[in-house]
C-alpha cells in the first residue's frame, strides 16, 4: 500500500516492537502515515527509524504524539503493565490493541478502558509478518465503532478492508481462537498423516499432491458444517456419524501398529464414541458438536 491510497494519512503510534509490532509499523510507515514507535527494550526499530519513523523516549511520549494508537505485545499481562499507567495520557485518543489473547481478557481490558472512558478498540492479526500491509492480509477489530469508523482508513493501512466484527470487546479474539483452534488442529492431522505415511513406507513429496484434494474439498465442507451447527439439524448428506468414526478407528488401529503417538487420534475417537453413545450415529459428523459443547 501507498501513500496514496490515504490522502492526508493520519499520524499513528505503535507501542510494542517485536516481529509484529515492526510489521505494522512498516505499514502504516509504507501508506504515508507519520508514525511513532516505541518499545520496552532499546535495540528495536532501526530500520523503521531509517524509513522515517519517529522513536520516542517513553510510552507516554509515544502515546501523546498520535490520535491513534496501536500496541502489540507477547499478551494481555504485557500490554496492561504498559497501558495502565497511560490512562490520562490515552485521554481523547483511540487505543487499538493487536495483542493476541483470550476474549475474556479482551474483555477485561475493555472493561478497564471503559472505566478510564477510554476509546478502544481490541483486535487480532491473522496473518504473518510478511503478509500485514498487503492486500491479503486479514486483520479483525471489535469494540467501539464509531472509533472504528473514524480510523478505518488508517487500520486499512495493515489490511484492506480492516473487518469490523461487532461492538463486543472480545468477538475478534473469538475469531482468532476458533480459526486458530481449526489450523492448529488441521496442523496436528497434517503431520500425523505424513508420520503415518513414512511408517507405510511412503515419502511425503509422493503423498502432498493428493492431500490438496482434500484441502479442496473444505471450504464447501466448513459452509455446510456451519449450517448444521447454527440450525442443530444434523441430516446427513452421504456418509453419517457412525460410518465416519469406523474410518477414525481404521486409522488408529494402523497408527498403533507402526507403535505411532496417537493421543490426537484417540481423543477423536473418544468424542465419537461418546457421540454415538448419545444416540448421534445415524446423523451427520457435525453432530458431535453436542458433546463437545458439553451441555
Amino acid at each position: 500500500m501507498t501513500q496514496a491510497n490515504t490522502p492526508n494519512p493520519a499520524p499513528v503510534t505503535v507501542l510494542g516492537l517485536g516481529d509484529m509490532g515492526r510489521s505494522l509499523a512498516g505499514a502504516f510507515l509504507a501508506a504515508g502515515h507519520p508514525t511513532t514507535v516505541w518499545n520496552r527494550s532499546a535495540g528495536k526499530g532501526e530500520d523503521l527509524v531509517a524509513r522515517g519513523a519517529v522513536r520516542a523516549a517513553s510510552a507516554e511520549e509515544a502515546v501523546r504524539a498520535s490520535g491513534l494508537v496501536v500496541v502489540c505485545l507477547v499478551d494481555y499481562d504485557a500490554s496492561d503493565a504498559v497501558l495502565e499507567p497511560l490512562a490520562e495520557a490515552l485521554q481523547g485518543r483511540v487505543l487499538v490493541n493487536l495483542t493476541s489473547d483470550t476474549p475474556a481478557r479482551s474483555r477485561q481490558t475493555a472493561a478497564w478502558a471503559e472505566k478510564h472512558s477510554l476509546s478502544y478498540l481490541d483486535g487480532t492479526i491473522m496473518v504473518p509478518v510478511d503478509v500485514v500491509g498487503s492486500a491479503d492480509a486479514l486483520v479483525f477489530h471489535s469494540g467501539d465503532r464509531a472509533a472504528f469508523e473514524a480510523h478505518e482508513a488508517t487500520l486499512k493501512a495493515l489490511g484492506a478492508p480492516a473487518t469490523f466484527l461487532g461492538e463486543d470487546h472480545g468477538l475478534a479474539a473469538a475469531y482468532d481462537m476458533a480459526m486458530l483452534d481449526f489450523f492448529y488442529g488441521a496442523m496436528g492431522g497434517l503431520v500425523h498423516a505424513f508420520a503415518l505415511a513414512r511408517a507405510e513406507g511412503v515419502d511425503g513429496a509422493s503423498l502432498a499432491p493428493y492431500l490438496n484434494t482434500i484441502a479442496a474439498i473444505l471450504p464447501p465442507i466448513a459452509a455446510h458444517t456451519a449450517a448444521g451447527a447454527d440450525s442443530r439439524d444434523y441430516t446427513p448428506d452421504g456418509a453419517n456419524l457412525a460410518m465416519m468414526a469406523a474410518s477414525v478407528d481404521h486409522i488408529l488401529h494402523t497408527s498403533k501398529d507402526h507403535g505411532l503417538d496417537v493421543s490426537q487420534l484417540a481423543a477423536l475417537k473418544g468424542v465419537t464414541d461418546r457421540a454415538i453413545a448419545k444416540g448421534h450415529g445415524p446423523e451427520s459428523w457435525t453432530s458431535i458438536i453436542e458433546v463437545l459443547a458439553g451441555r
